[in-house]
């Protein structure tokens, strides 16, 4: 059979000025699972093509002779995938959906598939395309022993990617309250190192430069962690560039700071979320102030450059909170700053919350991409934390940082930097453009909220703002299967 995967991008994705931006912010790569579902179906003996629509327009027209198409969904690319579903299921393809968002909430995405797996589906996706396994939601067995699972086949891919993703685990052993990775993903799993090893080896024969570890935490296990950098390091895997997430304990182990910076793991993603200590401990992060500053230090002194996360929008946080934690990054000359509005997805725990406290104002699915507020902050306006976004990716992102880092990264990093500072203050304008003429624009709904919500944000009954908003014409939690009215009919208008 011919089998076509494809890993939609949302609208906001898609536009000029974010594909730009994300070309200048990083290198492309693509998401493993149907690479690895593709080459277990490759192996079988059918014809696998993969496409990534972050980085590259898709003609849907190289889908007419597929048999079998499998859509990969996030939350925030839902409506894409299942307008892409829709569109090809009445030119009568079979249609697949899985995915962490199908995982979660699988009778919403029958309405537009043949068949949803939920779960991890490397145990049962041949089963299903050779329809032995026939039932419409399929609820994937979890693969225990991650080594019998076979490398990304880049190969099959047809998009761009100059990076190679490498999971050497499944999962998380943390629990944060608001990450989204255990409604896929868990429990917490671990590859053997030989099994990384040779993964990696792979990558360098196929000529990859960069690398990501796209563990949710590469040294949440800190032996192993150091036993895969000493591999690297003595059998010649070191990459021009290694991207890592990690928290801030790794400060702790001054072994493994060193095993980094000598395996050129050069840049780390970590989770500061917040400088105020009740909110820290709220979402159970377990670290503290000094552990952040610890971290901050121990990166600068083995040159790792640091990419800090803040989460915007926790109920003990204000806006004074948010700024000082902005200024707290620009002070430890953080190499990027990426704030996260709190994004109450569904099936985590801070959904059900906020479900509960009929909190959410907003089931719109594209724009829950930690760029948007769907929520009611219990301290600030969801129009003034939606402009407190953009106001800290300002603050950071300043035409005179760009210089620092030029001086401190070079010549490139600061060219990029300064292309990055020109995109961003190119999208500001547009987004408060747009927000002020259309009248059924995200952001026009949030600004008109905003004198209501200053009053109603006060008081101790939260959800009568909800209330507010349903009534200027926003989708109801029971109602998501219809916020994307007026689905295409043809090719051309996707």
């Amino acid at each position: 059979m011919n089998i076509i995967f494809v890993t939609p991008a949302s609208d906001i994705r898609r536009n000029l000025l974010y594909r730009l931006g994300n070309f200048i912010y990083g290198h492309t790569n693509s998401v493993t699972g149907p690479l690895i579902l593709g080459k277990i179906l490759k192996d079988a003996g059918h014809q696998v093509s993969v496409y990534e629509e972050l980085y590259q327009r898709i003609d849907l027209k190289k889908f007419d002779d597929a048999d079998v198409v499998g859509i990969y969904t996030m939350t925030s690319n839902a409506p894409r995938a299942y307008r892409i579903a829709d569109i090809l299921r009445k030119k009568g393809k079979r249609i697949i959906i899985g995915g962490i968002h199908a995982t979660v909430m699988p009778q919403e995405a029958t309405e537009h598939a043949d068949q949803v797996v939920t779960g991890e589906a490397e145990m049962i996706i041949n089963d299903v395309i050779n329809g032995k396994i026939r039932d419409r939601i399929v609820h994937a067995p979890l693969p225990i022993n991650l080594d019998e699972i076979p490398f990304p086949d880049y190969s099959i891919l047809k998009t761009p990617c100059k990076t190679a993703n490498v999971l050497t685990t499944r999962g998380c052993p943390f629990d944060c309250s608001f990450c989204s990775t255990s409604r896929m993903f868990s429990p917490y799993r671990e590859r053997s190192v030989d099994n990384v090893i040779n993964e990696l080896r792979y990558y360098k024969k196929l000529c990859f430069k960069y690398m990501n570890f796209e563990d949710d935490n590469f040294t949440a296990n800190k032996k192993r962690a150091k036993a895969i950098l000493r591999r690297m390091i003595d059998e010649g895997f070191v990459f021009r560039e290694t991207f890592f997430f990690g928290r801030t304990d790794l400060a702790d182990d001054e072994e493994l700071l060193c095993l980094m910076e000598k395996a050129n793991l050069s840049r780390v993603l970590v989770g500061i979320e917040s400088l105020n200590q009740k909110s820290l401990d709220s979402i159970n992060k377990h670290q503290t102030i000094s552990d952040i500053k610890k971290c901050a230090e121990a990166l600068s002194r083995h040159k790792i450059r640091l990419i800090a996360s803040l989460v915007l929008g926790m109920d003990d946080d204000n806006i004074d909170d948010i700024r000082q934690s902005v200024n707290f990054v620009r002070t430890i000359e953080a190499y990027q700053l990426q704030p996260a509005i709190l994004t109450p997805f569904p099936g985590t725990r801070i959904y059900e919350k906020y479900k509960e406290e009929k909190r959410i104002i907003n089931n719109d699915w594209q724009y829950y991409d930690m760029m948007n507020v769907n929520f009611i902050p219990k301290l600030i306006p969801p129009w003034e934390l939606q402009k407190e976004f953009f106001k800290s990716l300002k603050r950071f992102y300043t035409l005179r940082s760009s210089f620092g880092i030029m001086k401190n990264f070079g010549i490139e990093s600061g060219i990029r930097r300064i292309l990055l500072f020109l995109v961003l203050r190119l999208g500001f304008i547009g987004i408060f453009f747009f927000a002020m003429i259309e009248s059924d624009n995200f952001y026009r709904k949030l600004w008109k909220m905003k004198n209501k919500t200053k009053r109603l944000v006060r008081e101790p009954k939260i959800g009568s703002v909800f209330y507010d908003f349903q009534n200027s014409k926003t989708q109801d939690v029971k109602s998501s299967p219809s916020v994307w009215p007026g689905y295409p009919d043809k090719t051309e208008d996707v």
